[in-house]
C-alpha cells in the first residue's frame, strides 16, 4: 500500500492521522476547514462525480481511511437530511469508489448507534439501535459502506473522542476549571474516553492489515463524565476546584445520549498484538503533549 486518502484531515482525527503516516506511505488529505464544529469539505465527498474526479486528478489511492463526518450531534436533530448527506451517503460513495478500483476502505463509526442499555461492553455483534439521528446516519453509513464494498470495507466505531487538535471534552473542562472553581458534571453516562493519539494508530494497523469487517476501538477501562473530570482536574493540578455529579436530566439537549456505550475492543486487539492503552495513561499522555 504505497498511496492513501484521508478524509477530514483538518480535524481532531484527520490531522492526527496525517501525523502517524507509517513510512512508505503517501498520505493526502482532502482539503477541508473546520467550522463551528462542522467540516466543511472542499471536496463533496456524497458527490459520486466529484470523488471520481478527485481520484483521478490526485490519485490512484490504494485506501481510504475515512474520517470526515457531520459530528454536531444535536445540530442533527434540527437538519437531518445534512446530516445523512455527510454521514451516510458519503460512505456509499467511497466505498462505490474503492470497490470499483479494489482499494481497502476504513469507515469512522461511534458507539452512538447502540441504544446504551447494556450493562456490560459492547461487541461487534451486538444489535444496534441509535437514538438520534446523528447515531442512525452513522449506522446507516456502516451498513452502505459494508454493503457497496463487502471485499475491503473495516468499519471501526469509537467513543468519547479527544486529541490535541480540536474542541472536545478535556480542553472544554481545563477551560472551565481554571476559571470556574465549581464545576457540576454528568455522572450518569458511561464510556471509554479515547484519545487520537492512541486511535489513529489503530486507524492505520486496520487499514494495513485489511481483515473486513466490524472493529471496536476504544481506550481501556470505562468512566462517567464526572470521573474523566476528576482525573482532567487533578492531572491539571487544580486541586481546588469543587466538582459536584449530577443527572443527565440536569443538562437537558436536544440529542439523546446513550447511557452505557463502553465499547470492548478485545477483538482489535488480537487483530494488532495489543490493546490500547488504559483510559487514565492515554489521558496523562495527553496532557503531558498539550501542557494544558
Amino acid at each position: 500500500m504505497k498511496r492513501v486518502l484521508i478524509t477530514g484531515a483538518a480535524g481532531m482525527l484527520g490531522s492526527e492521522l496525517l501525523r502517524r503516516v507509517p513510512h512508505g506511505i503517501h498520505a493526502l488529505g482532502t482539503d477541508l476547514v473546520a467550522r463551528d464544529g462542522l467540516d466543511v469539505p472542499g471536496l463533496d465527498l456524497a458527490d459520486a462525480a466529484a470523488v471520481d474526479s478527485a481520484w483521478r486528478t490526485h490519485g490512484p489511492f490504494d485506501g481510504v481511511i475515512h474520517g470526515a463526518a457531520w459530528t454536531a450531534v444535536d445540530l442533527a436533530e434540527e437538519k437531518p437530511a445534512e446530516a445523512a448527506r455527510a454521514n451516510t451517503d458519503a460512505c456509499r460513495v467511497l466505498a462505490r469508489q474503492c470497490a470499483g478500483v479494489g482499494a481497502r476502505l476504513v469507515v469512522v463509526s461511534t458507539d452512538f448507534v447502540f441504544d446504551g442499555r447494556a450493562s456490560r461492553p459492547y461487541v461487534e455483534g451486538d444489535p444496534e439501535n441509535p437514538l438520534s439521528v446523528y447515531g442512525k446516519t452513522k449506522r446507516d453509513g456502516e451498513l452502505a459502506a459494508l454493503a457497496e464494498h463487502p471485499a475491503a470495507t473495516m468499519v471501526v466505531r469509537t467513543q468519547w473522542l479527544y486529541g490535541p487538535r480540536g474542541k472536545h471534552f478535556p480542553r472544554t473542562i481545563a477551560g472551565f476549571a481554571r476559571t470556574k472553581k465549581q464545576l457540576k458534571v454528568v455522572h450518569d453516562q458511561v464510556g471509554a474516553p479515547t484519545s487520537t493519539l492512541e486511535l489513529a494508530p489503530a486507524l492505520w494497523d486496520v487499514l494495513a492489515r485489511g481483515e473486513t469487517g466490524l472493529y471496536h476501538a476504544a481506550c481501556e477501562g470505562s468512566c462517567s463524565w464526572f470521573e474523566l473530570t476528576r482525573e482532567i482536574v487533578a492531572g491539571l493540578g487544580l486541586s481546588d476546584v469543587e466538582l459536584t455529579p449530577c443527572t443527565t436530566r440536569d443538562f437537558p439537549r436536544p440529542a439523546a445520549r446513550p447511557a452505557y456505550s463502553v465499547l470492548d475492543s478485545t477483538k482489535l486487539a488480537r487483530l494488532r498484538g495489543r490493546p490500547m492503552a488504559d483510559w487514565r495513561r492515554a489521558l496523562a499522555d495527553y496532557l503531558v503533549c498539550e501542557k494544558l
